[in-house]
Order: structure tokens, then sequence, then C-alpha cells
């Protein structure tokens, strides 16, 4: 898998190539410890260290002092006062799988036969950034980032506005005395949900949102004003003592309970089990419990308890050779956007998608990634040619999050949505305000299924027996290329389908010959107009005799009709506007499908109607009358149906199932009638 940021050019000698591995480890770490903008996945930094650490240990001889392997980390950041750690901070060597976890296992029990009765500890690895704490007389006197794992930087007065963190360790009469000097080391990171809402308030702000948790938090705490820091829900939890000056536990499970007692915040799914064979079976459900945590994790820590036996065992570089890390698949990982494709939905909509150099990410080797919108592409500025960051979690599709734009070489090219419908070349439309773009024409092949199941519903041309997988047939055998072409089907098209024989054939036909004589409402609902429905669908027949009429109506026209707004108004208007559009008409005239309809001169025909000027909305399933039925009784008596509850509705009909409707109505004060409360308002309002 290509991962380096920093090309191999031609051909290299093994010296050149560890030291371009060198070079290129170098600029990340200072990236990811310093400057807290890394450009490349932990899965990718991974890669590079391990290719490395390879070669030094094919050829040690090539070992140098200043190697990444030889160190722990980055350096200070100059803008903090460095601080020297009590003991080092080292950091774990990693294992991808259990088989890694078991070759861990045999080559320190090789080293000491005592590994086998220990007992293992298992932790969540935060996705964070370390933090070292010093406890004077029971006070918080100092804090520190981990830094090089020899000196890290004074964060004291940042870490003091994260709540989770105790400044004075409360003695207790049933819990442990703390000593004068203790350095506890832990994890300070933010929780998901508190990530992603701060995201939102920064992106509703205008300003730039972070990739992910871990940046967050580094970010955060190293603000040099703490009021900043402040402001972000950091969190910690601790897991190790780093250095006291009185007894403290021997074993990795004691610490734990030991810092539970002194206040400190530790990790409440932590487990102790007692041998290697059980840290194997519980460890994949460690991955089971990962889309469930607060906090973002890339792995399970494993400790011997017996933290005396790991001492001794020693540091293997960087490394005690004591715990190692098993990390969890790749969710995160960058990787160059080639192109910007768009897919166009059932229902018109344009979905941009992004087309990838190939990475793996959890063992899939992915090539594409949604984008989810143009909106979503403009606030986040990501552009053709960009290094991004792509996320997959479990069965999720994989999305970008954004870009790598530190690292942009001038070349990329900002995306500009497209002005027509890649699948049929018509002109999209786009509003302002809205997030989506759409294909409005009728007879564009990326959502001709969708068009025609909507035409032949029962609320709209109500062709019976035709349901969606015949549908599906008529399309996928050419036989309909729009949704007039249902009007010139011969009984021998319908034979060729599997699955038909001459009655069901006969009954097809027979269902479509009658739809021709639907109402001028049905016809207009049929078509598909973004916006128009059952209901506007009946104030449009109200105003227009015809489809020609409607489609000479102007923007100010429709625009004045109670309940149609500019957007609506102007969807209509493009959408007779379209020659595909139109050309789908003419075929429905030429197939006798072009109704007539009774313009309502004014209200005044309606006065002395039992429910003229009230307004009702139908739900749930009434005894005696399908909800089409009603709804057209109760404009038959002068009233009005609409779909959705307000505080101009002055009737709720509900029945069984009535579902969010109900409860909607209930909370506003909107009377709620049953069938035959209606049948009773009706008969009062006559009298």
């Amino acid at each position: 898998m290509k991962t380096a940021i920093i090309p191999v050019m031609g051909e290299q000698t093994l010296s050149q190539e560890i030291e371009k591995l060198r070079q290129e480890i170098h600029f990340h770490n200072y990236r990811y410890h310093v400057l807290d903008t890394p450009v490349i996945s932990d899965y990718e930094y991974d890669g590079l260290m391990n290719r490395l650490r390879q070669l030094e240990a094919d050829h040690p001889e090539l070992v140098v002092p200043d190697s990444p392997t030889q160190r722990t980390g980055g350096m200070a950041a100059e803008r903090f006062v460095k601080v020297r750690h009590p003991a080092p901070i080292l950091s774990l060597s990693n294992a991808f799988d259990l088989q890694g976890v078991q070759a861990w296992y045999e080559r320190i029990l090789k080293l000491d036969q005592r590994v086998a009765g220990s007992g293992f500890v298992l932790e969540p690895k935060i996705d964070g950034l370390t933090v070292v704490l010093h406890y004077h007389q029971g006070v918080f006197s100092l804090g520190a980032t981990r830094g090089d794992g020899v000196i890290g930087e004074d964060v004291t007065a940042n870490l003091r506005t994260v709540r989770s963190i105790p400044l004075k360790i409360p003695v207790r009469p049933d819990g442990p005395t703390p000593p004068d000097t203790l350095v506890v080391r832990g994890e300070v990171f933010m929780a998901i949900r508190d990530f992603e809402a701060l995201n939102a308030r920064l992106q509703e702000a205008g300003e730039r949102v972070y990739l992910n948790p871990r940046n967050t938090a580094a970010g955060s705490l190293r603000q040099l004003d703490p009021s900043m820091t402040a402001t972000r829900k950091l969190q910690l939890l601790t897991y190790a003592v780093v250095s006291a000056d009185g007894p403290i536990p021997n074993t990795q499970w004691g610490i734990l309970e030991y810092l539970k007692a002194l206040g400190f915040p530790v990790s409440d799914i932590a487990e102790r089990v007692n041998t290697i064979e059980d840290v194997l079976e519980v460890g994949p459900a460690w991955l089971g419990r990962r889309d469930q945590l607060a906090f973002e994790a890339d792995g399970v820590v494993i400790k011997l308890d017996d933290l005396d036996l790991s001492a001794q065992l020693g540091v293997v570089g960087k490394d005690p050779r004591g715990a190692i890390a098993l990390k969890f698949p790749a969710r995160e990982v960058t990787t160059r956007l080639n192109q910007i494709g768009v897919n166009v939905g059932r229902t018109g909509v344009l979905t941009p998608y992004a087309m990838l150099e190939a990475v793996e990410i959890g063992g899939v080797i992915v090539k594409q990634a949604t984008l989810h919108n143009f909106d979503y592409i403009a606030e986040k500025d990501i552009r053709v040619g960009d290094r991004v960051l792509v996320k997959r979690a479990g069965d999720v599709i994989p999305y970008v999050i954004g870009p790598v734009a530190e690292i942009r070489t001038g070349e990329e090219v900002i995306y500009q949505p497209p002005q027509t419908c890649p699948a049929c070349g018509q002109a999209v439309e786009h509003f302002p305000g809205e997030v989506a773009w759409y294909c409005v024409n009728t007879a564009c092949p990326a959502q001709l299924v969708r068009n025609l199941e909507h035409f032949v519903s029962r609320g709209a041309m109500d062709i019976n027996g035709l349901g969606i997988r015949i549908v599906e047939q008529l399309t996928a055998s050419g036989k309909v290329h729009d949704v007039a072409d249902l009007y010139t089907l011969a009984k021998d098209d319908l034979l060729s389908l599997e699955g038909f024989a001459d009655k069901k054939a006969d009954n097809l036909l027979n269902a479509i010959d009658i739809s021709r004589r639907q109402t001028l409402p049905r016809v207009i609902n049929a078509l598909g107009i973004r916006g128009v429905g059952e209901v506007m669908a009946l104030d449009l027949a109200a105003h227009y005799r015809d489809l020609d009429e409607l489609s000479r109506a102007t923007f100010e026209e429709l625009n004045l009709i109670e309940g149609i707004g500019p957007n609506i108004a102007q969807a209509i208007v493009d959408w007779f506007a379209r020659p595909a559009n139109q050309q789908v008409l003419s075929k429905l005239r030429s197939a006798g499908v072009w109704p007539q309809g009774e313009i309502e001169q004014t209200t005044r025909e309606q006065n002395g109607l039992p429910l003229d000027g009230l307004t009702f909305v139908v739900t749930g399933t009434l005894p005696s009358y399908s909800r089409d039925e009603i709804k057209e009784l109760i404009r038959s008596q002068g009233g009005k149906v609409t779909d959705s509850v307000s505080k101009s509705t002055s009737y709720l009909v509900a029945g069984e199932s009535a579902g969010s409707k109900l409860e909607k109505a209930r909370k506003a004060g909107v009377p709620v009638l049953d069938e035959a409360g209606l049948m009773d308002l009706i008969q009062s309002r006559k009298s």
C-alpha cells in the first residue's frame, strides 16, 4: 500500500531508503506531536515505522542514535516551558492481530517463565493526548504533555480547566492516603458527542472545523489562552503511576483500583484475565465494543498484571516488553482524491462521491467514499487532487472527513457542482437555501423506475396490479422509457415478460386503460413535480382547467396561490419548461390522458357547506373509509385537507395506529376526532 508523502524516486540503495524513511517519519512526528496537525493517519504512520524497524533489525550496522526507532516521540513546542519527566514516558509496540499478541507473549515467556502466572489487564487505547500530572501533598502542582517521552511541555494552566482532573486529592476515611509526591499518567480526550457538537458550532459560525477528536483534544489542551481550553469539554482517564514517594500497588489491576480510590477517573471497561488464552478469547470482543464507546479508541492495551515482573523484563528501544497494544483495524486513513463523481438517485437528487486512490481501511480496499452533498464539499473546501482523510466505521459507507490542506501543492482544483444531469444531460435545478440539487427530467433514465412507481401509485394514477417488480421489468426490457409509454403497451409486450400469461396481461392492460379517466388532481400529482403532492395538486386543479393552462402559469401567478411558496412555484415553472417533460405531456395527450377540471369560482360556491373554512389532517386507519375516501368526503363538504399538523389545523381525524401526528396534535391543542366524531361534526354543522 502506498503511504509515503515524500516520494522515493528511481533506484536507491538500502541506506538511502532507510534515510528517506527517517526523514519522512521525523516530518510526521513533528506534525503530530508538535504542531498537532498530522497529514497521515496512525495506520499509515505505523506502516512507515514498521518498515524502518524491519530494515534496521536486518541491518543493525545502519542504526544511528537519531533514528526515530531510538527515541520516543517529537520535540516540545518552543512556546511552552519544557518539563523533564521523573521517569521515561514510554509508548507501546503494536500488534495488528491475535497472532501478533501470541508472538509477543511467546517472546517474553522465553525471557521469564513467571510471565505465565502473571495475569493480564486489558484497557482501552484511547485516541487522545498523553499527560503527566504531578501532585505535591495531594495538590495538583504541574501538568505536562508527553513530548519526546523525556521532556514535555508545561500545560498546567490548561489542565486545570479539565473538570475530571482532581485539583486536590481528597483524604477519605475508607480510602488510601496519598503520598506526599505522586505523578500520574493519563489520557486527555474529547468525547465523540462533544466533538460533534463543537464542530457543529464552528461550522455554524463559519470557522474551520476539526478533523477528529484527537486533534481537537490536542489543539484545545495546547491553547496559549487557558480560557479557550475551558470552553472545550475535555475529559481524562488515568491508568499508571509514574512515580511516588510512598507505597503503591505492584499490580496493574491494583493501580487502577488505587487511582480510583484516590478520586482519579479510570476506565470502567478495563478487565483482568488470568491467561494468554483468556486474552485471545476476549480480544475480539473489544473490537465489537468500539462503536459503543463514548470516545475514540484505536486499540486495546494488554499489560502484564505483575508490574515488578514487567519492570524486570525491561525495554526494547522505546517499548516496554511487559505491554503491547492490539490495534483495531484502521478506520481513518489519508489518500488522494483523484476525481469527484455524481450519482443520480431515484428521486432525482444528485449526490457527489469521491473517487480515491485505492487504500486499505479496516481490511477493506476502498476506492470510493461519500461526500454527502455539494454544500459539504464547499464547506470543507475539498478539492480535486487533495490528500483527504477518509473514515470507515463498521458497516458504515466510507466518507471523506476533510482535506489535509497543509500539504497542498497548488495544483488542486476547486470543485464546481454540475450544471447538467450526468445521466440524461438535462439542466439541473437548485434553489438557494436548499442542500439538494435535482434533475427534474421525468424521462431521466437514472430515476425512471422511481418516476413510474410514483405515477402508478394509489394516490396518483392508481393502476392496479402494476407494482414495483413489473415496473422494473418494463424498464429493464426497454419497453418503457417514460411514464407515457405505459399507454402504448400491447399484450405481446407483457407476455414477453417473466410471470405474465393471458389473464394477467389483460388485467393490467385494462387497469392502464381505466387510468386514462383519472381526474386532473391525480394526473398533476402523478407527474412527480418536486414539492407537489396530493394536497397541492388539488389546489392547482382548483385554479387551472387542464395541463395546458397549468403549463402556461407564471411564477408570479403560482406564488399568489395559498400554500405555494417561491421555491415550489419556480419548480412548477421549471418542470413545464423542460423540452423532455413537454414531450411526455404530448404523448399523454395523444394517449387520451388529458383530464379537464372545473375551477372553483369563489368560496361563494362553497357557502353553506358544513365544513367550509375548516382545515383537517387525516392519520391512521379508519373503520369504514380509506384515507383517500375520507379526504374526498371532507373536501366534498367544503373542508380543506393538509398533510401536516400546524396552528392552522382545525381538527385531526385519527384512526388506529395514528402515530406522531396524534401526539403533535395533542401538544398543539388541536381537537381530535374519530370517524364517528367527524360524521357528527358534519351533521351538527348542517343543522
